[in-house]
């Protein structure tokens, strides 16, 4: 993961804030040339679903909100994208609860299976630990959602129970698996990843 200046490239014009690279993927902040890719992307009831805040259907009005919201406000959110510029989901941490800061990523249907959510939530890991100093961090996944588990255990998240989780395109709650991680384990994990690669 490599994290860049903000650069303005002529095309996109972003809220501003940190752009992190990884080996596939570059995390940016949304910009307004954005709300129309972003809302033909998420308003999709699958991810709607899965998913505590969006709401279902997804406008183009709640994607202007969205962008101004991560203009204002503090909690980082990025938008996905390949090299190419293509966007392919979201990710970025809020406070939802009591008990801490919390990851969320979304991918859009079209880009499933291909590892995005887990480079996507790993390099947020990385960005919340190493650039903002959290000590710890807090994640869901529906318990019918078995492939957003997947994402939150590869990037070495533990197991804390389930809960009731109020999911707003239902307009009711569902159950929640919930995880987290503290930045020991976050930091001997890297260094694992690191002696692995060497081996």
């Amino acid at each position: 993961m490599t994290l860049l200046e903000p650069e303005s490239t002529g095309t996109v014009r972003t809220t501003g804030g940190p752009v992190i690279a990884t080996e596939r993927l570059v995390l940016r902040a949304p910009g307004v040339d954005d709300a129309k890719a972003i809302k033909s992307l998420i308003n999709d009831r699958r991810i709607a679903e899965n998913t505590a805040r969006m709401p279902h259907p997804y406008t183009l009005k709640d994607a202007r909100t969205f962008i101004d919201a991560v203009a204002n406000g503090s909690e980082p959110a990025f938008l996905v994208t390949l090299a190419d510029g293509r966007i392919v989901g979201g990710c970025g941490i809020a406070s939802l609860r009591d008990d801490g800061p919390e990851i969320g990523y979304w991918i859009g249907v079209p880009y499933w299976g291909n590892g995005y959510a887990t480079k996507a939530a790993r390099a947020i890991v990385d960005y919340a630990f190493g650039e903002l100093g959290y000590a710890e961090l807090m994640a869901g996944a529906r318990v019918s959602n078995p492939a957003s588990r997947r994402v939150l255990e590869k990037c070495g998240f533990q197991w804390t129970g389930v809960v009731l989780q109020r999911i707003r395109s239902i307009n009711s709650s569902a159950p929640s698996d919930r995880f987290r991680l503290d930045r020991g384990l976050w930091a001997s994990l890297r260094s694992w990843g690191k002696l692995q690669a060497i081996a």
